[in-house]
């Protein structure tokens, strides 16, 4: 009989323990990076809106690896954990990785489309010479914690050259797969501490993000991104269940 327990990381499937492992890794990087060279890796990494001269094409992926803080990293690699341990073992690892990244790529491109609506839509109330002010100092105030009084411009300045980090769109991904897979699955909530059926979980907190999506449009957290990242989700499930079926068709 085997008397030794394997730990509960080591047991998990390779796709969600190497994601695990490559998020702590690039959190680790960014401590270090802060704390002995003073460089923010988040600026350079995270994803910045296509207009701004931070915009690199390759943060349309590193993105996904950078966080904001401890708290940030927490909830992400642990709702990785939680959902994409299931996932990945009914799906296997090829199909769960290609969710994951079209989830998280899908979550960044919504975040930058309605990103570009509010920006054009504060520039029709401003001078043509607003834009250019941003650009040149905008992203320096925001690195050393400032903004603009004026709140259009600190709204604007903040659309345009803020980065954009997190696992979050392809977390909300993984959740929206879950409550489709598995709706009737019981979650049990932190806050407060009561038993949900997964789908209404998936269609509560989808509603909640797209409620603060229009009523915070400046807030720190990218709630569109969120809804992309469930967007994105719903049309890779319904193409692959589309192309499965006519697959069974023709066979």
């Amino acid at each position: 009989m085997n008397q030794f327990r394997s730990s509960p990381f080591l047991s998990l499937p390779p796709v969600v323990k190497n994601l695990l492992l490559i998020n702590l890794a690039m959190f680790l990087l960014l401590v270090l990076a802060d704390a002995i060279y003073q460089v923010d890796l988040n600026w350079i990494l995270g994803l910045h809106y296509p207009g701004s001269e931070a915009f690199r094409p390759y943060q349309l992926i590193t993105h996904m690896f950078m966080h904001g803080g401890l708290g940030h990293i927490f909830f992400n690699m642990f709702a990785l954990y939680m959902f994409g341990n299931v996932l990945e073992q009914v799906w296997g690892g090829k199909r769960f990785l290609t969710y994951y990244l079209v989830t998280g790529f899908g979550a960044a491109l919504l975040h930058m489309l309605v990103a570009h609506i509010q920006i054009q839509s504060l520039l029709n109330d401003m001078p043509a010479s607003t834009l250019e002010t941003v650009k040149t100092d905008g992203m320096e105030a925001l690195k050393i914690g400032k903004n603009y009084i004026d709140a259009k411009m600190g709204t604007l300045n903040a659309a345009f050259n803020a980065p954009t980090v997190g696992a979050s769109g392809a977390v909300f991904g993984l959740l929206l797969a879950f409550g489709w897979l598995f709706p009737n699955a019981q979650l049990m909530l932190i806050f407060p501490p009561i038993p949900i059926r997964a789908k209404y979980f998936v269609i509560g907190y989808g509603a909640i993000e797209l409620f603060l999506g229009f009523s915070q449009p400046g807030s720190n957290v990218a709630h569109f991104a969120h809804i992309g990242g469930m967007l994105f989700g719903i049309i890779f499930i319904l193409l692959w269940k589309r192309n499965q079926f006519n697959q069974n068709r023709w066979n």
